[in-house]
């Protein structure tokens, strides 16, 4: 996936089916880059797409 082509809309939807989405937004204001992570992970988002979000976090 390249970032261009980057849609987070996927992310938001399998962090919500595991009922994980307020603390990922709680990790993402606190640049808790492991604890978003972690929940990404636990959400089976692709290591790829999760490395996409960590640096989007990053240039935040």
């Amino acid at each position: 996936m390249d970032e261009n082509d980057f849609e987070g809309t996927i992310v938001l939807e399998r962090l919500a089916e595991i009922g994980k989405l307020d603390a990922f937004f709680e990790a993402v204001d606190a640049d808790d880059f492991g604890r978003a992570q972690s929940l990404m992970k636990r959400a089976n988002i692709d290591a790829e797409t999760i490395a996409i979000v960590l640096q989007k976090m990053s240039d935040g």
